[in-house]
């Protein structure tokens, strides 16, 4: 198919197919050589992974278990947190956002619950929500006096 084809119609034919000279040359001969199922296109397969399923399966783990605030420094994990504990533990550096997409990977959202304080007193916290839930305590007279004050008429 190759010797079918001179300089003047290759040009034609890459500009009816809407490529240039170079890939449709490239493509006849892998035709040539290995028949019309290797005309699809190649995927590049990417970089390696810098991390081994046992690294990614230890990094779930820290992830899944609270920071130690007196050795970690944090209440809560956040990425620039996790990236520092990658490259002490792994030496492996990323950014905040690949430590995003790796938290994506092993399925972890980036919704968290709210840490608690290490010093917070349960009763305080129930003491609270019954202020907050007593129908007398929630009424506010500068709101009652202001209810009419959202229409005004013509």
């Amino acid at each position: 198919m190759a010797a079918a084809l001179d300089g003047a119609s290759r040009e034609e034919a890459a500009r009816i197919s809407g490529m240039d000279r170079q890939t449709l040359r490239d493509r006849v001969h892998r035709f040539d050589a290995e028949g019309p199922g290797e005309l699809k296109d190649i995927r590049s397969k990417g970089h390696p992974p810098r991390r081994t399923p046992a690294q990614l399966a230890a990094f779930a783990e820290i992830v899944e278990t609270s920071p130690d605030r007196p050795k970690d420094g944090v209440v809560r994990w956040r990425r620039i947190d996790l990236k520092r504990v990658v490259d002490v533990r792994f030496g492996v550096v990323y950014r905040e956002r690949t430590i995003g997409k790796l938290l994506k990977q092993i399925s972890f959202s980036h919704i968290s619950a709210r840490p608690h304080h290490p010093v917070q007193k349960p009763e305080v916290i129930e003491a609270f929500r019954k202020l907050r839930s007593d129908p007398e305590g929630a009424s506010r007279p500068h709101c009652q006096a202001q209810t009419g004050r959202g229409v005004v008429p013509r």
